[in-house]
């Protein structure tokens, strides 16, 4: 099943408490699904760290491919939202599936270590 993306500003907006984990290439936060079910995921390449729009593009293009090969991995009552750095520009697809499965992988760690804490 292919996830949705996050199209509303206010939809990229997470807590200070939401699980988040830093790799070479993004910045991955995870909030609670607006729709339980129905996750998305939201990508930012601003232009601070991408000067044209070529590489924004071909950043984005590249997250999408990683996401899509990992999708299994993101936790269907989660929210991600990626926030992607200039690295991603220079990773191969092995590089880039690999360190997107570890950071998955941690945010579903710190996500049901957290719903433990709260019980």
């Amino acid at each position: 099943m292919k996830r949705k993306t996050i199209r509303n500003h206010r939809d990229f907006i997470t807590s200070p408490l939401s699980p988040k984990t830093v790799t070479d290439f993004c910045v991955i936060k995870a909030k609670p699904a607006k729709i339980p079910g129905d996750a998305r995921y939201g990508l930012i390449a601003s232009k601070r760290s991408f000067k044209l729009a070529v590489e924004r593009n071909r950043a984005k293009r590249l997250m999408r491919d990683w996401i899509a090969y990992n999708e299994d991995l993101m936790l269907p009552t989660l929210d991600y939202i990626f926030i992607l750095r200039s690295g991603i520009l220079n990773a191969t697809r092995d590089q880039g599936r690999a360190a997107i499965s570890i950071a998955l992988h941690k945010i579903a760690k710190a996500h049901n270590k957290n719903a433990k804490n709260e019980k």
